[in-house]
C-alpha cells in the first residue's frame, strides 16, 4: 500500500451500504445493551458498569468485521493496574481496541461528549473524567484534583490519553501537548505508550472503512521515575517510531 493508498477512495454501492448498516446497528446496540445494562451498573457500580462497557465494545468491534471486514489486532502486553496510557489516535477504530483490550478503561473527554444520552451515562459510570477546554489551566488543576481523588479512592484504573489532542493522519506527527506529562508528574504513575496503524483502514471521517487486519501495540511502560526533561521526548520517539513500523508492516510508505 503506497501512501496514496492511505486516502479510500469513493465509496461503491456496496460499501456504503455497509458502512450505513454498521452505524444504524451500532446505534440499536448501544440503545439495547445500555438499557439492559443499567440493573448490572446499580447493583455492581463502576465494576459493572466497567463489565457492560466490555461487552458493547466487544459487539462493536464483532459489528465492524460483520459489515466492514476490519479486525484489530493487540500486541504486547495490555497493563491491568492502575497507569496513564498514552496512545497514538488515527481513528474511532483505535478507541475501541484500546478501550477493549483493559479492564478499567476511563477517559479524559470533552464534557459535551458525557451529556449524550446513554453513551455518556456510562462514560461517567466507568470513571471518565469530564474537561472544559474553555477553562485552559483551571480545567487542568480540576482534572489532576479528580485524578487524585479517585487513587485515594477506588483507583484510577487504565487512564487513556491522546497526547496529540486530534486523530491524525496515517504519517502525520503533532506536537504531544503537556497534559501527560502532568498528569503523570501528579501521580507518578507509569506510562505506557501504545502505537497503531489503525489509520491506514478506518479513516477519520469513519466512512471508506477499508477490510483488513488493523494492529494497536501496547509498548512497555516507561518507569515513573524518568526524569520529567526526558519523559516527552521518550514517548513520542516510542510512540511515533513504532507506529511507523506498524504502518510500514502494513505496507505504507511516506
Amino acid at each position: 500500500m503506497s501512501s496514496s493508498d492511505t486516502t479510500p477512495g469513493p465509496l461503491g454501492p456496496y460499501q456504503y451500504v455497509q458502512n450505513a448498516l454498521y452505524y444504524v446497528h451500532v446505534a440499536l446496540a448501544t440503545v439495547v445493551i445500555g438499557l439492559i445494562g443499567i440493573p448490572r451498573v446499580i447493583r455492581g457500580g463502576r465494576e459493572g458498569a466497567n463489565r457492560v462497557a466490555t461487552g458493547w465494545i466487544g459487539y462493536m468491534l464483532w459489528a465492524a468485521r460483520l459489515h466492514l471486514g476490519v479486525t484489530c489486532e493487540v500486541r504486547g502486553t495490555p497493563p491491568t493496574e492502575d497507569c496513564i496510557v498514552a496512545a497514538k489516535h488515527q481513528c474511532f477504530l483505535d478507541i475501541l481496541a484500546i478501550a477493549h483490550a483493559v479492564p478499567r478503561r476511563n477517559f479524559i473527554m470533552k464534557r459535551e461528549v458525557m451529556r449524550v444520552p446513554v453513551m455518556g451515562w456510562y462514560a461517567y459510570k466507568v470513571g471518565c473524567i469530564p474537561i472544559d477546554r474553555s477553562k485552559g489551566r483551571d480545567a487542568m488543576r480540576a482534572i489532576v484534583a479528580r485524578i487524585g481523588e479517585r487513587m485515594a479512592g477506588e483507583g484510577l484504573g487504565q487512564l487513556i490519553i491522546y497526547p496529540e489532542g486530534t486523530r491524525t493522519r496515517p504519517g502525520e506527527r503533532r506536537s504531544y501537548k503537556h497534559g501527560v506529562g502532568t498528569f503523570r508528574e501528579a501521580t507518578q504513575l507509569p506510562v505506557v505508550p501504545v502505537a497503531v496503524n489503525t489509520g491506514l483502514f478506518w479513516p477519520r471521517k469513519g466512512w471508506g472503512v477499508r477490510p483488513g487486519r488493523a494492529v494497536i501495540e501496547f509498548l512497555p511502560p516507561i518507569d515513573a521515575q524518568t526524569p520529567n526533561d526526558d519523559f516527552m521526548t521518550t514517548l513520542a520517539s516510542q510512540i511515533e517510531d513504532h507506529s511507523d513500523r506498524l504502518m510500514a508492516e502494513a505496507g505504507f510508505r511516506r
